[in-house]
């Protein structure tokens, strides 16, 4: 099982993400969010994916950022459906655990 918690900023609706699979292809994936939007979206696509069709797509075009581009509000810089795209990475070691960020500089 891997865990990865997500906290998008100034919006403060921290998500957690838990994805599951037993053969690295098959992925179950359970998402607690603050966010009105990403319960909707978690509740319209169900919970157990492809992870192929999930992660070894072009930037944009799985299920998560379809679903997205189309109920979601403006907010094009939300981080969660990246956060949720790398925890089933992890789990069906389609990449390496390593953390992410995106940390501002001000000089």
């Amino acid at each position: 099982m891997t865990k990865v918690r997500i906290n998008p900023g100034i919006c403060g609706f921290v998500t957690q993400v838990t994805a599951q699979s037993d053969d690295q292809e098959e992925v179950t994936v359970k998402v607690a969010s603050g966010c009105e939007s990403v319960r909707n979206m978690m509740e319209a696509l169900g919970d157990t994916f492809d992870a192929y069709e999930v992660c070894l797509t072009k930037p944009g075009a799985n299920m998560f950022f379809q679903y997205a581009a189309e109920h979601f509000p403006v907010h094009a810089g939300c981080p969660v459906i990246c956060g949720i795209v790398k925890c089933v990475e992890a789990e069906c070691r389609l990449a390496l655990k390593q953390e992410a960020s995106i940390v501002f500089v001000d000089e």
